[in-house]
């Protein structure tokens, strides 16, 4: 059990690609959450003992974080795809029993549950995405002041070792800017968890596989989407974000995600951009009641 996750289940489940670490607790419908970088399956602790109480929730570390597996990048950045990410989650989920489930994503966990949605479209029931919008729409509208306030996005996916070394330097001084530089800054997070983000990321397999994630995104995930580009998201969608944050300042979230979805709506929360630690229980009744008496 783990201390943040009282009476959840700690688990490890082998897919084809990877190891993927996970807990899991409550009963009822399945809802997989899925977290964002440099973070884990951490990022869920205020939110998912209550949604336990109506649903069987599954947090689990994407492949490369937390204490998933973090296998060395391929030339193409290819097993860092999402499609290959998202992979993971749909096996992982498979091998718990949940043929079908409702999916939340935040930041890059988001955009492996869009490529989820996309891949495996009769797996996912509700999707919730927090604090994104589409990959491709973010790069196609990058300017100056995005480029000025997503700079690791173009930092990260410099070749390696370049950044790995950089960061590999002082990891805990890069996580604490990196996080902190928020609107809401190192308070949001409680020490427990922040512990286990610098545990994890502290290794050097963990900061080359989180390089590995962005160089993807920017290569063979716009790849992925431009040959998608006329596939549409089948299920209901909710978009929620920070509105004291990129997000809110450079993009029209909504309509970004209806240009990829047949159902969405959302709307901004009064914070920054980690939601789920920022507003967990204005987080945790929107998804109760996105998600609904899902079956």
């Amino acid at each position: 059990m783990s201390p943040l996750f009282p009476g959840f289940e700690r688990k490890q489940v082998r897919v084809s690609g990877a190891s993927i670490n996970l807990v899991q607790g409550g009963s009822g419908p399945a809802v997989l959450l899925l977290h964002g970088y440099p973070q884990t399956h951490c990022i869920w602790h205020k939110i998912a003992p209550r949604l336990a109480k109506k649903y069987t929730v599954v947090a689990a570390d994407l492949r490369g974080y937390g204490d998933s597996s973090k296998p060395a990048g391929s030339v193409d950045h290819s097993n860092y795809s999402k499609r290959a990410m998202a992979l993971d989650q749909v096996e992982m989920m498979e091998s718990l029993g949940y043929a079908e489930f409702c999916l939340v994503g935040h930041d890059r966990g988001g955009r492996v549950a869009h490529r989820l949605a996309l891949d495996h479209a009769k797996r996912v029931k509700k999707l919730v995405v927090l604090d994104i919008c589409p990959t491709r729409a973010m790069y196609a509208q990058s300017d100056h002041a995005f480029a000025k306030s997503y700079f690791h996005w173009f930092f990260l996916i410099q070749p390696a070792p370049f950044p790995e070394t950089l960061i590999g330097a002082d990891p805990e001084f890069f996580i604490k800017y990196q996080m902190g530089r928020r609107h809401g800054g190192l308070k949001v997070f409680a020490a427990d968890a922040m512990a286990e983000y610098l545990r994890c990321f502290s290794d050097p397999a963990c900061i080359h596989a989180t390089c590995e994630d962005y160089r993807a995104a920017e290569s063979i995930d716009l790849s992925h989407d431009a040959t998608d580009a006329d596939k549409s998201i089948a299920c209901p969608v909710l978009a929620l974000w920070g509105k004291h944050g990129v997000v809110e300042q450079q993009f029209d979230c909504v309509a970004e995600w209806r240009a990829v979805a047949r159902e969405v709506r959302g709307h901004a929360l009064d914070c920054g951009h980690y939601l789920p630690e920022e507003r967990p229980d204005e987080v945790a009744s929107e998804l109760e009641n996105f998600l609904g008496e899902v079956s």
